[in-house]
């Protein structure tokens, strides 16, 4: 049932908190945003609590994820045209930055439940260099096999964790499991600046080449307070992105810490409110979390079983008509998510596992503010669009 005529707002990022108004204020007056300017900048004291907040011993705040997954190829240090295993199903600014950082990617099939498929990554090891897990859409594959076998073929991993901040796998922050953990900033995130990213690790050296490629030249990577002595040693010796975040950004995130906890909570359980009369339909799957995995999501993934293409587009069109937008990865124009819109990769193999699943995955937006009556409300605009076209067939013809 739906209890509202009229379709919630899945759009909007919940306001700024107060908190962040004063501190904006000052910067605004002082006109002290670059992170550089002085000692204990927004940007020094986010990364600081950021770390903390994921237990991991260093952080560093960047321009956005994209810029952290780069940083993070190129601290590692990786040759020109090294080979990184990515999954088939991520986001298009995933294999741009392996690009960018002038590596190759190698697409790695994707199961219906969104997670990588063991068996093709396993028989893709050989020859890699390096591997690069996206959580997509907070969906954690095995990583119990996943560092295991990264152990065995002595390959570093990063972790895409945009979409995953506040999951845990056995407890432990997704983005801590491989030797770097990279996160958003971007409005639609559980953490908003508009844009921005953060990149995460214990790894001394990897951490002082991050911080002199991010952009802190000459001596201004004195004023992390993660200072070690890789810095002194790559002094001079690593190009300059300049990729950095600036401290109203800092000033932006810094407060929404505190909401984090909550927005888990409410999300996961919006989530699972929403999945379980889902569920309830021969037509739709929401494939669950694996075991050691818990989750916070910000939207709703759900497969689309036993309908035709022609179905999916009327399911579309009659979820929109109660204004529910749903996006179906493979059959959205020039979708971002789907490998074959790559073209900026050249000729890849075909992966047929991974395409199926596209072409039947919907996407929809459940922010951590909605309430139950809109949850439901979504809940029963998507259970009757699909009761519609599945029950009238001349619908679809």
């Amino acid at each position: 049932m739906m209890p509202s005529s009229t379709a919630p707002n899945v759009y909007d990022a919940e306001p700024i908190p107060q908190a962040a108004r004063a501190e904006i204020d000052r910067l605004l007056a002082s006109g002290d945003l670059f992170r550089y300017t002085s000692d204990g900048a927004p940007v020094t004291l986010l990364e600081q609590e950021f770390a903390e907040v994921l237990g991991s011993k260093y952080a560093l705040a960047v321009a956005s994820c994209s810029a952290a997954l780069f940083l993070s190829l190129k601290a590692l240090g990786l040759p020109r045209g090294a080979k990184v295993l990515i999954p088939a199903f991520t986001f298009g600014a995933v294999p741009s930055a392996v690009v960018h950082a002038d590596c190759v990617p190698v697409l790695v099939e994707v199961g219906e439940n969104y997670r990588i498929n063991l068996t093709d990554f396993e028989a893709k090891l050989d020859g890699a260099d390096a591997i690069l897990i996206s959580h997509m859409r907070g969906h954690t594959s095995d990583m119990d096999a996943i560092l295991r076998l990264a152990d065995q073929h002595g390959l570093p991993l990063i972790e895409d964790a945009a979409h995953s901040l506040g999951t845990t796998w056995h407890g432990r922050n997704i983005g801590t499991l491989g030797k770097i953990g990279c996160f958003s900033f971007q409005s639609y995130k559980l953490l908003n600046a508009g844009e921005g990213g953060i990149l995460v690790t214990d790894d001394d050296e990897i951490l002082a080449r991050a911080v002199i490629m991010s952009g802190a030249y000459e001596h201004n990577w004195r004023k992390h307070t993660s200072i070690n002595a890789f810095f002194d040693k790559w002094q001079n010796k690593l190009p300059l992105y300049n990729t950095r975040l600036n401290n109203l950004s800092a000033a932006i995130i810094r407060p929404q810490l505190a909401e984090l906890p909550r927005r888990v909570r409410d999300g996961l359980s919006g989530h699972n409110h929403v999945a379980a009369q889902l569920n309830t339909s021969p037509y739709m799957d929401v494939p669950p979390p694996l075991p050691p995995e818990q989750r916070a999501p910000d939207s709703i993934q759900f497969n689309l079983v036993n309908l035709t293409d022609t179905d999916v587009t009327a399911f579309v069109d009659a979820a929109a008509s109660h204004g529910v937008k749903v996006q179906v990865f493979g059959m959205s124009k020039d979708n971002a998510r789907a490998f074959w819109n790559w073209q900026f990769l050249g000729d890849q193999p075909d992966l047929p596992a991974t395409r199926a699943m596209l072409m039947r995955a919907c996407d929809v937006r459940l922010p951590a503010r909605l309430t139950r009556d809109e949850l439901d409300y979504i809940a029963g605009a998507l259970l009757m669009a699909v009761d519609t076209v599945m029950t009238e067939p001349a619908y679809g013809t």
